[in-house]
């Protein structure tokens, strides 16, 4: 927790030292060192005790820790302390917050949440989006230098935010989740995207941790996180986490039986070749979904495929696919023997898939043997992948390798097969069709990107289970609100003649941040500056204007006047009423 006033920073020689993260210099104080022998190592104990006002400055706004390791500093008196900053940046405030007023969150989570917590849920929601992180104890500093949503604008501390996500139990996260998927349209036929992603986790004794095959292995314990992404109207439906050692495969069917008692009925799923199974594909058939899936390798039946196929497509303009650089060809034949229905095979041949397949052989080759040159007359035990291309010869003692021989049709038929990929569907369609739907999981897998890039997700630092779902529950409101303005800013550049570069989330958030209301000598905070041209142009993607921003400038500016006076209000509330209201 940061306290209301500035100190000096301490001037103890070797013992203080700054690190600076998004443009705030934090101060550390080295408390503590100790010796490993075993290691020969010496650990440095440090901790945070405030943040420099400024590069240069020789002053700080301390936290909690200064006063435990300080103890014996004058601390200044109540006329100079801090409430919050005299430079307010709002523009990303009024972008994020017309965004939740757009998919009414504040109306699902009233249900659930009390007015203080709403606030403070959904000023977490806008400080994961704008800092790209998800660490409580920043949460402050943006509070600091932002307009807030909570009543009164009441800045939270990050012991606060702490004891608040206790609070955020299963119950409440299941019961928006239940509102969130109970108003969709269920007779409109849907596709959902249904990926996932594994994360790991620093701290704490958690139930869902445990040791699995994550993507990068940072030889820590895992959580799987999925997401089912509605295509058709671009936002995530739900969410689901479960312990690390259990594999995609597995889980669909419980991804599948959870979107059944949403009360779906009409829709199909999207997925990657990480979830291709006969079973899943029978259990989705059986609940009357459709599917559309990569499949899952260079199968014995995908083989056979390119073998019948190849050479009958591939050149001609009629199985042209522009749009995506390649050519497609449908058959329709059942997936195995027992299969009760006819599936819809999709074998597509893209050339530059099949040149960076054949460079990529080519290069696995050349490392192969180089390492095999190396073990020649040594005793080795090789993987079942080398030998799959090459003959391993050995000495007398069938122990010593001697060479290796390359073998030729094993690697002819994979140079055959590059280039070559297929998807199964369900339903009849063509395969432009098809490939456009799976195409369409692009959204999707930018989620996981933003999730892990943009929001800090990749690692979840939490010690208790219940502060673990909160700030999942809370990464999956950000999701909502993100890929919102992902929509929105790419719906607007598909109508310029070039996109600009600032039409991304983060550099439209960067950019709306310039516009501040700055703190004058009657206490009055008004706009700094005129919206600028580039500024315009984010904010007419939203439905705003310079008249829009002036106004909410000077009624932000009004409410911390009033504020400031120490009167009775409910200003800061009415800036959630006064647009609900209007959309009701």
């Amino acid at each position: 927790m940061y306290l209301d006033f500035e100190v000096d920073i301490p001037q103890t020689n070797g013992k203080i030292t700054t690190r600076t993260k998004a443009e705030t210099i934090y101060i550390y104080y080295e408390y503590d060192r100790t010796y490993d022998k075993k290691k020969q190592y010496t650990n440095v104990k440090r901790a945070v005790i405030g943040k420099k006002l400024s590069e240069g400055s020789t002053k700080m706004v301390p936290n909690e820790n200064f006063l435990k390791y300080f103890p014996n500093e004058q601390l200044p008196d109540d006329k100079n302390r801090i409430e919050r900053s005299s430079c307010l940046r709002m523009g990303d405030f009024l972008i994020l917050r017309k965004v939740m007023l757009d998919k009414h969150l504040p109306s699902y989570l009233a249900k659930h949440f009390t007015d203080d917590e709403i606030g403070l849920l959904l000023d977490l929601v806008a400080y994961w989006n704008v800092s790209e992180s998800n660490i409580s104890q920043y949460y402050p500093d943006y509070t600091y230098n932002h307009p807030l949503m909570t009543t009164d604008m009441k800045m939270y501390s990050d012991s606060a935010v702490s004891d608040f996500l206790k609070k955020v139990t299963e119950d409440k996260i299941n019961g928006f989740l239940d509102d969130w998927n109970k108003d969709k349209d269920h007779r409109q036929k849907v596709y959902i995207s249904y990926d996932s992603t594994n994360k790991n986790t620093e701290a704490g004794d958690l139930e869902l941790a445990e040791f699995g095959k994550p993507k990068i292995d940072e030889g820590q314990k895992i959580f799987n996180y999925a997401i089912a992404y509605d295509t058709n109207n671009q936002e995530p439906l739900l969410y689901e986490d479960y312990p690390g050692s259990i594999n995609d495969i597995s889980q669909l069917k419980c991804m599948v039986d959870k979107v059944y008692g949403y009360g779906y009925r009409n829709i199909g799923f999207i997925l990657d070749r990480g979830y291709f199974s006969h079973k899943n594909l029978d259990y989705m058939t059986a609940k009357g979904y459709s599917f559309i899936v990569m499949v899952k390798g260079m199968v014995s039946f995908v083989s056979k495929l390119v073998i019948d196929y190849k050479g009958t497509f591939e050149e001609k303009w009629s199985y042209e696919i522009p749009e995506h650089s390649l050519s497609g060809i449908t058959v329709k034949r059942k997936l195995y023997a027992t299969d009760t229905e006819e599936r819809y095979f999709h074998l597509y041949f893209s050339p530059s898939r099949q040149s960076a397949e054949r460079k990529q052989l080519e290069q696995k080759l050349g490392r192969m043997k180089s390492f095999l040159e190396k073990c020649q007359n040594k005793k080795v035990k090789f993987t079942r992948e080398i030998s799959r291309y090459f003959r391993l010869h050995y000495a007398k003692d069938n122990e010593t390798f001697l060479m290796a021989e390359d073998r030729v049709d094993v690697i002819d038929w994979e140079i055959k097969h590059c280039g070559y990929f297929v998807i199964v569907t369900s339903e009849s369609m063509s395969a432009k069709k098809a490939i456009d739907f799976y195409k369409s999981r692009d959204v999707s897998e930018k989620l996981f990107r933003a999730d892990k890039s943009f929001l800090g997700n990749n690692s979840m630092r939490v010690p208790h289970d219940e502060s673990m779902e909160a700030k999942i529950f809370i990464g999956f409101l950000a999701l909502i609100v993100r890929n919102q303005i992902y929509t929105t800013l790419d719906n607007a550049a598909k109508g310029m003649t070039s996109k600009p570069n600032f039409m991304t989330v983060p550099a439209a958030l960067k950019e709306l941040e310039k516009i501040e209301l700055i703190r004058q000598l009657d206490d009055v905070y008004r706009q700094d500056h005129a919206v600028t041209r580039t500024e315009k142009t984010i904010l007419k993607a939203f439905g705003m204007d310079e008249a829009y921003v002036k106004y909410w400038a000077d009624k932000i500016g009004t409410c911390l006047t009033e504020l400031n006076k120490n009167k009775r209000q409910e200003a800061i509330r009415t800036l959630w009423q006064e647009e609900q209201n209007r959309l009701h």
